[in-house]
């Protein structure tokens, strides 16, 4: 009897650990994926503002102290809303898109976005961009991992979360409407605590999810999964480094 329950011990601490392992390996795909976006992103940006897509992409609109003032050309204005149709198509194609299909639809939005924020790299200098994106990813991968060790349950949060969400869309386009720099403010700091939340709060829910589910997945529904926790990622660290910008970007004084 006691040989019996010695093995059914190690037979449940070896299952144990071979979850854990699965756990780990699943974050660790995530993440990978969510550093590949950033990745091609970057690269992206950088490839539309120092090559000859700059172009393209921007055009002068005057001049200012001196200086040529760039802003978007009507396909670099299309470029800004473009990611937003490449997360519809992931939002609404999650039970009809395979893993592969994902997969493409998440690569390509990784660099339309990059587009998209280049006028960042126009609109601030080259080193407080590199500074804002260390501190940023400094910030984010400390929540992330509090998220991750934490035995609090932060599911009570989200829609806590989602309402202040819904606050900042509006108070951003009251800005864009009526500017000021108080509300400008305003809505950076509370960005970096809104989105400093909800890394912590979707790092645990992928976990909580693993370990509820993941069993009853396939190989390539698991795969599939991983790209959509990988740009609910990527989305909260794209919006928390747009938001610390706003505090520690130098705006450059070369606009052209």
């Amino acid at each position: 009897m006691a040989f019996n329950s010695d093995f059914r011990s190690a037979e449940s601490q070896q299952g144990q650990v071979a979850f854990d392992a699965g756990l780990r390996a699943y974050m660790l795909r995530v993440f990978n994926w969510m550093a590949f976006a950033l990745v091609l992103t970057a690269v992206s940006a950088y490839a539309v503002v120092h090559t000859s897509l700059r172009g393209i992409f921007f055009r002068a609109h005057g001049l200012a102290n001196g200086q040529i003032v760039m802003g978007p050309s009507i396909i670099g204005m299309v470029a800004i809303f473009l990611p937003l149709v490449f997360v519809m198509v992931l939002s609404f194609g999650v039970n009809r898109l395979s893993r592969s299909a994902a997969q493409g639809i998440f690569i390509l939005y990784s660099v339309a976005m990059g587009i998209s924020l280049s006028s960042i790299l126009l609109a601030y200098t080259g080193a407080s961009v590199v500074r804002t994106f260390l501190i940023a990813a400094s910030l984010y991968s400390a929540v992330a991992l509090w998220g991750y060790v934490t035995n609090r349950s932060l599911s009570g949060f989200g829609m806590f979360l989602f309402m202040g969400l819904v606050g900042l869309m509006i108070a951003g386009l009251v800005n864009m409407f009526i500017p000021t720099s108080f509300m400008t403010t305003a809505i950076s700091f509370v960005g970096v605590l809104l989105f400093s939340g909800y890394t912590a709060y979707d790092t645990q829910r992928i976990k909580m999810s693993y370990l509820q589910y993941m069993g009853a997945y396939s190989a390539d529904d698991i795969g599939k999964l991983s790209i959509y926790d990988a740009l609910s990622m990527y989305l909260n660290f794209v919006n928390l480094f747009q938001s610390l910008l706003q505090f520690v970007g130098v705006r450059s004084d070369d606009r052209g």
